[in-house]
Order: structure tokens, then sequence, then C-alpha cells
């Protein structure tokens, strides 16, 4: 059966390291007979969460940009994909700011399968802990049956194309390839 997957690309640089990741993710779940779509989140207006508050009522942020379409996609989903950049042992700025607009409708996001790809120079792995942790906490402990799936490992990667060389790029259209 067919799923709806959904792949949020938080690079600043079209094919980038993470983004070519997510390409190939593509390319994978595709080819499994997927619905795919790609969000380069770059390409979206998505302002601060101000935490004004008024959405814990409302379930609807009082802030007028992309998110609220990035949002309704997510809740469709049925498997999630979030790639970042590591920035300084973080994920970016742009991927934070994503998960802080998801407030007045998180608890929808719900029964999701989660993968995380996360890119970086550093060649050691056990350096991205931090932005895992970050996408654990988002989704083992704000999102409803959350599941994660798997995690691809972009390392010794700094500058663009150079993830061409990583045995990441098969792992992505691998683990794109195995969903069903």
């Amino acid at each position: 059966m067919s799923k709806k997957v959904l792949i949020l690309s938080a690079s600043f640089r079209k094919h980038g390291n993470s983004d070519t990741l997510c390409d190939k993710f593509m390319e994978g779940a595709k080819e499994a007979g997927n619905e795919v779509e790609k969000i380069y989140i770059n390409d979206k207006q998505i302002n601060y969460c101000r935490g004004c508050g008024v959405c814990n009522n409302t379930h609807k942020c009082v802030q007028k940009d992309d998110m609220a379409e990035i949002l309704d996609k997510m809740i469709k989903a049925d498997v999630i994909v979030m790639a970042t950049p590591v920035y300084f042992y973080s994920m970016n700025g742009q991927m934070k700011t994503l998960i802080d607009r998801t407030v007045p409708r998180y608890e929808e996001i719900a029964d999701k399968d989660f993968y995380f790809i996360v890119a970086a120079a550093d060649d050691n792995k056990d350096n991205m802990r931090r932005t895992l942790e970050g996408f654990r906490g988002f989704t083992e402990d704000c999102l409803p049956g959350a599941k994660e799936k798997g995690v691809i490992y972009g390392t010794g990667a700094w500058q663009i194309g150079d993830i061409n060389a990583s045995p990441a790029i098969q792992q992505a259209y691998e683990m794109g390839k195995s969903i069903h």
C-alpha cells in the first residue's frame, strides 16, 4: 500500500549535503511506489513562534505565513522525514523554528513514522547526539504514536557534494525504498 511521505529539508543550500540525502531518500521512496513530497524549508516563510499562547485555545496560529500549509501536510502524511545540516552540534535554526511552530496542532501529528537525516563536517556520528536528542524530544515526548524508523548520518561532509562519496547516499536510497 502506498504511503504519503513528506520530506522536510532544512538545508540553506539546495543540493547541499543534507538536501542531497533527501533527494536520494525521495528517489527510493518513489521507486517503492509511495507518494512523496519534499518541502525545501528555505523557500517558505516561517516566522518564529511568539509564545503568545493564542493557539492553545484556538489551535490556529495568529501569524499568516507558510506554516499552516506545512502543518496540514505533516498531519496528512504517513511518514515524515526531517533533515538538517548540523551546526555546532545541533539542528539548524530553520528546523527548530518549524518544530516550534507545530504547537497549534502538534497533537494531530499522530501515529507517524519518522526518519531523521543529519549531515555534518564532523566524522564522528556520536557528535550528532544533541541533534537527534532534539528530534527525539519533539517526536517521542510530544507527538502521540510517533515511531522512529531510521537515522541517516551524513558525516564528513563539509563542502557541497562531499556527501556523494559517503555510504550515506546509498543508505538514504535504501531507507526510502524500504517504505511500504
